[in-house]
């Protein structure tokens, strides 16, 4: 079974979610395909999908936002799981004790419910280096306060993104038999 993980990534954070995903899809029997979402033309002639992007501002990267609009009529017609990267830290609740993880979820999870159907949709930990920053971003990651702000550090949880890999892989298995 052929799955695609395509996904939209600024400084290598959720690339190196997707690569995990399709290395534990693999691990599992599965033929995965990883590729950043812009540089596909055609998505067709996979079994299933998974797709994700780095979250800012609750909005998935363009990339990731074109890809399912070009291709939603392929999503919808097969199994598709969407996930999102994003929060930085440790925390599971906020000052509010809202969840960390629910309250990071993009806003296309919800749009993408009712277009595409997916199967199931996860946010996971990002990572963020402030000397990695570039660009435009740079002027927002310098401002007095900011780096107080933020934390800075490598939070993906790599037992988490594995588990969640094995579900996309089991559902699919199941779904064969």
């Amino acid at each position: 079974m052929k799955v695609l993980v395509a996904y939209e990534s600024k400084y290598g954070a959720t690339e190196g979610i997707a690569e995990r995903i399709g290395e534990r899809l693999r691990t599992r029997g599965l033929e995965a395909e990883v590729v950043r979402c812009s540089d596909i033309g055609d998505a067709s002639g996979f079994d299933a999908y998974v797709v994700g992007s780095a979250t800012y501002e609750f909005r998935w990267r363009k990339g990731a936002r074109t890809f399912v609009k070009h291709h939603a009529d392929v999503l919808a017609a097969h199994p598709t799981w969407l996930f999102s990267s994003g929060p930085l830290g440790t925390e599971t609740v906020d000052k509010d004790g809202n969840d960390v993880l629910k309250g990071a979820e993009p806003k296309q999870f919800a749009t993408y419910a009712e277009l595409i159907h997916p199967r199931g949709t996860q946010v996971f930990r990002g990572a963020y280096h402030h000397d990695k920053i570039r660009g435009g971003d740079r002027i927002v990651a310098w401002m007095p306060g900011i780096r107080e702000i933020l934390p800075e550090g490598d939070f993906r949880e790599w037992d988490v993104i594995e588990g969640w890999a094995d579900s996309i892989a089991d559902s699919l298995a199941a779904a064969r038999t």
